[in-house]
């Protein structure tokens, strides 16, 4: 199994990973926490705005949108 660690941002719409850590800190941490994106949770990418950002995620059976800002704070690991 092929499998590659990048930020939450880079990852291709449609494919599925799990974090592996954070790098946000104090509030936008707190934040990332609060919305369940913690170690071993799995995410997958189900959309990009016409912009490229923000981009629609699966967290935890609730679709939520994180702007690039925040989504490249996001170290996952893709699954394939």
């Amino acid at each position: 199994m092929y499998c590659s660690i990048i930020s939450l941002d880079k990852v291709k719409v449609s494919a599925k990973c799990v974090v592996c850590s954070l790098l946000a800190r104090d509030s936008d941490r707190r934040r990332l926490l609060d919305l369940g994106i913690v170690p071993g949770t799995k995410i997958e990418v189900l959309g990009k705005s016409p912009s490229g950002s923000p981009i629609c995620y699966l967290i935890r059976g609730t679709v939520i949108a994180l702007r690039d800002d925040d989504s490249n704070k996001i170290v996952v690991k893709v699954l394939n």
